[in-house]
């Protein structure tokens, strides 16, 4: 197992420690309930440095990029970034991935951990335009700031004004006493902040720092599992539960950044797709009774017939009801369709509703 550069600090502060995407990562600190509310609320600080980061550079960077992803890189402009999917040959998905316009001919792009080798290689593959590609992921590491006190918080660290910074964007500055770091107000929890690209090296003292400066405002560290009930109350896809290399991004609901005004890899077999209507949806529910729908469960209509499986589930901790994800039949997608979970032997019903799950201020 891999560490990050933080991983003693981690064991330090308590925190329970698990493998994951093969690095020894913080599963919880305090636990799941807390370090979810402090994000919502207030203002957590997560380590994610297992995640993968390419650069891809040249004056064929963008001609790369636009035939690996599915999203229009063309309409990037230096300081932004963009949500995209790496479609397979099959009308599945390799990855999904963000992507950042860095400088007029380097793209960052920031992969899923478990996914870092494969996408090099499908990436690679791919790359008969003589892009420059460098895999840059053991060299950086990234913090996650997160919650609604993230601008105020953090403001006395950069002489960059933060709330300038709007959703989607970045500025590379100072940050933590430390020159050159990417600050993007992006991140997985739907409550604000930003995310924090630095060299290893450096991640120490920027963590010091953050939880110093945070120290007012109720800051904590916070781990993968409330990093996890966090997007889920969001509708956000996980790669491995909701999307993989058999889920299409038409059928995920993730049209919106399939953009068919290019050409992409297997793009004429999703246009056609999209074209028709998939043959199934990946749809967000929330039980009526008690229960707790786990991945793996089944789907079942009201004559007890499977017509799914739920590929996302949990307890809320800001709704306090069972919430989920699963693919089914296009007669179950509309929002406020009745389905049914099979939680060991009760068929628990459940409505169908329109992700996010989680509306601030509702």
């Amino acid at each position: 197992m891999k560490n990050t550069a933080l991983t003693e600090t981690h064991k330090a502060l308590g925190a329970k420690i698990v493998p994951f995407a093969g690095y020894n990562m913080p599963v919880s600190y305090e636990g799941v309930n807390i370090e979810h509310e402090t994000v919502r609320n207030d203002l957590g600080v997560f380590d994610v440095s297992h995640m993968g980061e390419f650069l891809i550079e040249g004056p064929n960077a963008l001609s790369l990029i636009q035939k690996v992803c599915s999203n229009d890189a063309s309409k990037l402009t230096i300081g932004k970034a963009q949500y995209s999917c790496i479609p397979n040959d099959t009308g599945g998905i390799v990855d999904d991935l963000i992507v950042y316009r860095i400088k007029d001919e380097t793209y960052l792009l920031v992969v899923n951990a478990s996914n870092i080798e494969k996408d090099w290689k499908w990436i690679e593959s791919k790359n008969d335009v003589g892009a420059e590609m460098r895999d840059i992921s053991e060299d950086y590491s990234l913090l996650a700031i997160q919650g609604p006190k993230a601008v105020e918080a953090m403001q006395s660290l950069t002489s960059h004004d933060l709330s300038e910074i709007k959703f989607y964007n970045f500025i590379i500055g100072d940050f933590a006493g430390i020159e050159h770091v990417i600050i993007s107000a992006t991140g997985y929890t739907g409550s604000g902040g930003f995310e924090i690209y630095c060299k290893n090296s450096e991640l120490k003292q920027i963590w010091d720092k953050v939880l110093e400066a945070g120290k007012d405002y109720g800051i904590k560290p916070i781990g993968l599992a409330a990093r996890d009930t966090l997007r889920l109350e969001m509708g956000y896809c996980l790669y491995g539960n909701d999307i993989d290399e058999t889920t299409s991004p038409i059928e995920a609901g993730l049209s919106w950044i399939t953009k068919f005004s290019k050409v992409f890899t297997n793009s004429d077999a999703l246009e056609d797709e999209k074209r028709r209507g998939p043959e199934r949806k990946l749809v967000g529910f929330e039980l009526d009774d008690r229960g707790i729908p786990r991945q793996g469960y089944d789907i079942v209509d009201g004559q007890g017939k499977k017509i799914g499986e739920v590929t996302s589930g949990t307890m809320s901790p800001s709704l306090g009801k069972g919430i989920g994800m699963g693919y089914v039949p296009p007669v179950f997608s509309d929002e406020g369709s009745k389905i049914n979970i099979q939680i060991r032997k009760n068929a628990v019903p459940a409505t169908v509703v329109r992700p996010p799950f989680y509306k601030p201020n509702s």
